[in-house]
């Protein structure tokens, strides 16, 4: 770390001077680190060290704009602070040397009894972070300077109140006192008093209302300080330890912002909006941050601090309002903010205060946006010729696009939320709350509005899933067979609430007091994970022209290819129109639920050659009709079909289902007459039969149980089937003019002679077909890495092997030994809270652990396989970390959801400009 200070320190500030140097070595001792600089010593691109906004404040001040002078206390001091409980030696010596400077600068000295210096203390890391830490205004009054405040402005009531302000605001954030104390006394003045506005307090009452303020901060164990110095200290630890503080460290996890690096400190000479009806504060954005028109945009109060806009105490004015109350002000500051959008290339987002008619800016940062305005400002600064297409693509979060592609809550519906879980797919939706799958495809059949609750799902439910407008689970987590369902359906899911307590009996769920009964509407936001009772309005997604130039854009730079997950023609065809170049996932499980799932339990339970070939004929016709739709809706780009993977228990009830089944079948039997009897026990003798089968192919833990490509080994003739009817549909769709690209995925190999007995098995049927049907289709072979053997031997199995796709979901617990479905709600956000994990491994892929199998797997396995084509079709491919991953590892695609294309094509478009050394936005 002082190494990098050194260089940086070198190349972007101004020497100290003579005096400075002198001060810091007459002594002789070791010179502390240079943990201060004046705001002229600054730059934009000092943001590591100085933070975003003392930085920004060098710069502007570099650039001859109104700002009022000031130093800036490093990142690397609260570093060193928080490491060793204390403020580094040294520091205050290096205050105390810029404090004299800001006094010359300033013609006033801090702590003196007739022309006080005041100052701001504020908290500045290198990303924006508002609201999240801590300011401290007015610091250096005491019963003494108030009076000298008073005398410089001629007003003594502006100087209590920012005396009042000063105590409550120390109080508060320094001295820890709940900020309710302090209101409490302000409405009880009020209330004696009969005013209705803090504006109407006089200078007795806040002169009464600092002094028990005082008192009520006493109650903290230390006396209020009077000493300017000493306030000075205590407020900069304070600041330094809100880095910290929860709120602040909730949002660094949300945002995936690091735990280390700091924030600095600003101490900024006192310039007040609250001096007359010519003085005031606001906040700026140089375009529209909702829609990004190119527009100016102001809120302002006059007669006000900066925490009075913030707090929505007051009605702001109009920046149309300012310029027909202070025009000189209004004229200067569109100068300015024209000039700052000019310098930055980029919307900025401004805070001002005008003091007695003169503007001084307080803050300048690349303005927060949403993603629309995000994509139009980025289109329009390459039309005005600022930024090149490149820089526009990177001015856009690819994981800001699902804001733009699914339905959001309306922002101005007054909404009733009673609980929240994990936002597991995006979007929003509301309709009747139902209990099992069943009943949500009857209803959503006879033009009902539904949402599936369940405590978890299962591949059975996905019938319900389908004819549902959103899901929510009181279990599972992001990578749940719920969340994976409802994204690659693009319906919204929130798991794992677990306040929610479902009754499947009752069909009713209660939360924190709340019962919704099945026919209930309800609202649930998957971008949030909220869960609301009552109908709530939709906001429609409008795609633009303006993204899908961004898109082209990003096309044009990336090299990764992107396909998506889908098994079904429909999400085949949505998936191609946001840009998908083939299918990198087609599930053939998700084909045997719902009306053919009686089928599929035939063939599970035949109890001879004969019923097992009958029902594998009969899933061969119909899997052949959904093959032939994804082909043709993916005509001339690749599919890849994975064989069965699942246990062959899930497509049967559970063996707890069936035993509560029998006992009530039992108990029927005791009452029912003679020609009921004979029914219920032939009904009883088949339950009886279904649990035994059940029992026999249920297990402990099926992650390591029979499944993927085990089912074909241990079943013969299932595999082979299912190749049948790919090959079959593949013939049909040609004959009609279509162009299948065939990709045969086996999943779950461990050794390579699972795969070569399979892939001899698959090559049998696939020259049968292709012989009887007289057509000449290329068909690729491929395997799943899903487990860390396959990894490790992936030059072995590459022998066998014309292509990898790693199945990250499964790599990842196979891996870490977690469950998906469990770990979420039970200890992963304990994880992530103790700093255990940086973050959640199965939204962003684990790079040290399974990113290493990945390496590993891609280098062995193209050494002993050159040109081995490698996807990964895990959720992780709509992930924009992981797909910037991918791209460093060398895959040729990504894979995700139809609804995530865009961003990963964003995303993948981000990896190769960073990769090439193009630099990206200062937004975070």
């Amino acid at each position: 770390m002082a190494k990098a200070t050194k260089t940086a320190t070198k190349s972007t500030t101004k020497p100290a001077s003579k005096a400075e140097t002198k001060a810091e070595t007459k002594d002789k001792k070791p010179r502390s680190p240079k943990y201060v600089y004046d705001f002229e010593q600054g730059n934009r691109n000092m943001k590591d060290l100085l933070g975003g906004k003392g930085a920004n404040l060098g710069e502007m001040t570099n650039l001859g704009l109104p700002v009022p002078p000031g130093f800036t206390i490093t990142t690397e001091a609260c570093n060193e602070y928080l490491r060793q409980g204390g403020l580094p030696e040294g520091v205050m010596d290096q205050v105390a040397r810029h404090m004299k400077t800001l006094e010359k600068k300033m013609g006033r000295r801090f702590g003196d009894a007739k022309n006080p210096l005041l100052v701001s203390v504020r908290s500045g890391a290198k990303f924006s972070m508002p609201g999240m830490m801590d300011t401290v205004l007015n610091l250096g009054l005491n019963d003494t300077t108030v009076a000298g405040l008073a005398e410089q402005y001629g007003d003594d009531r502006f100087a209590a109140d920012a005396y009042r302000r000063f105590v409550q605001m120390f109080g508060k954030i320094v001295m820890g006192v709940p900020g309710e104390r302090f209101e409490h006394e302000i409405d009880v003045v009020k209330e004696t008093n009969a005013f209705t506005s803090d504006t109407e307090l006089g200078v007795g009452e806040l002169t009464g209302l600092v002094t028990r303020f005082k008192e009520i901060a006493a109650e903290a164990g230390v006396a209020f300080p009077d000493d300017p110095m000493t306030q000075l200290e205590m407020a900069i630890r304070a600041v330094f330890e809100s880095w910290n503080g929860e709120r602040a460290r909730i949002y660094r996890r949300k945002n995936k912002i690091p735990d280390d690096l700091g924030t600095a400190v600003n101490v900024v000479a006192m310039v007040f909006g609250n001096v007359g009806e010519n003085s005031g504060t606001g906040v700026a954005f140089t375009r529209d941050a909702s829609t990004g028109d190119r527009k100016y945009l102001a809120e302002y109060l006059t007669q006000a601090q900066g925490e009075d806009v913030v707090s929505g105490a007051r009605t702001p004015l109009s920046l149309d309002e300012l310029k027909h109350r202070d025009p000189a002000s209004y004229k200067e500051l569109v100068k300015v903010m024209h000039t700052l959008e000019q310098h930055y290339r980029d919307m900025c987002d401004i805070e001002f205060t005008v003091e007695q008619g003169k503007l001084w800016m307080l803050q300048t940062r690349i303005g927060k946006r949403t993603a629309a305005s995000a994509v139009k400002i980025a289109v329009d600064l390459v039309k005005e010729r600022q930024i090149s297409r490149q820089e526009a693509v990177l001015r856009v979060d690819p994981a800001s696009l699902d804001q733009l592609l699914h339905p959001q809550w309306d922002p101005e519906a007054e909404i009733r939320v009673v609980a929240k879980g994990l936002n597991a797919s995006p979007g929003a939706a509301a309709g009747k709350a139902v209990f099992d799958a069943r009943t949500a495809q009857e209803w959503a059949a006879a033009g009902d509005r539904v949402i599936l609750v369940r405590p978890m799902t299962e591949p059975d439910d996905v019938g319900g899933m389908y004819a549902s407008r959103g899901i929510l689970t009181s279990r599972g987590g992001k990578t749940s067979h719920a969340a994976v369902v409802a994204r690659g359906a693009g319906k919204p899911c929130v798991c794992g609430a677990e306040e929610l307590h479902i009754d499947l009996a009752e069909r009713r769920f209660t939360v924190n007091g709340t019962t919704v009964v099945e026919g209930d509407v309800i609202a649930i936001d998957g971008s949030t994970g909220r869960v609301a009772v009552g109908d709530v309005p939709l906001v429609q997604p409008q795609l633009s022209g303006d993204l899908e130039r961004i898109l082209k854009w990003a096309d044009e730079v990336r090299r990764l290819k992107v396909r998506t997950n889908a098994d079904t023609p429909e999400d085949a065809a949505k998936a191609r129109t946001f840009g998908a170049e083939g299918i990198g996932l087609a599930r053939t499980e998700h084909m045997f639920l719902g009306d053919r799932l009686p089928v599929v339990q035939r063939m599970i339970l035949a109890r001879t050659p004969e019923e097992e070939r009958a029902a594998l004929s009969e899933l061969l016709e119909l899997q052949r009709g959904d093959f032939a739709g994804i082909f043709q809706a993916m005509s001339g780009l690749p599919v890849t079909i994975r064989l069965l993977d699942p246990p062959l228990h899930e497509f049967l009830p559970s063996s707890k289902e069936l035993e509560l089944a029998i006992k009530q079948l039992e108990f029927d039997l005791t009452s029912a007459p003679g020609d009921e009897r004979a029914r219920l026990e032939k009904e009883l003798a088949e339950k009886v039969d279904l649990l035994g089968a059940v029992e026999r192919l249920e297990e402990s833990n099926p992650m390591l149980g029979m499944r993927g490509v085990r089912l074909g080994v241990a079943r013969p003739g299932l595999y082979a089937m299912q190749v049948r009817a790919i090959m079959e549909a593949a013939c049909d769709v040609k004959e009609k003019g279509g162009r299948p690209v065939v990709e045969i995925m086996i999943p779950l190999v461990a050794v390579r002679e699972e795969l070569e007995m399979m892939r001899a098995e698959a090559e049998a049927v696939i020259a049968d077909v292709l012989k009887s049907r007289r057509k000449k289709i290329d068909v690729l072979i491929g395997t799943m890495i899903e487990l860390p053997r396959a990894a490790l031997v992936a030059a072995e199995i590459a022998e066998s092997a014309q292509f990898f796709s790693f199945g990250t979901n499964d790599l990842t617990q196979t891996t870490y030994g977690f469950s998906r479905d469990d770990v979420e709600g039970k200890f992963l956000s304990k994880y992530l809270e103790l700093g255990l994990l940086k973050a959640n491994p199965f939204e962003t892929l684990d790079q040290s652990g399974v990113g290493r199998l990945i390496r590993i797997a891609v280098s062995e396995g193209r050494a002993a396989r050159p040109g081995l084509k490698v996807g990964i079709c895990g959720e992780h491919g709509g992930d924009p970390a992981s797909v910037e991953f991918c791209h460093a590892a060398g895959l040729d695609y990504v894979s995700c959801s139809p609804f995530r294309v865009p961003v990963a094509r964003l995303a993948a478009a981000h990896a190769a400009l960073k990769d090439s050394g193009v630099g990206g936005s200062e937004t975070r």
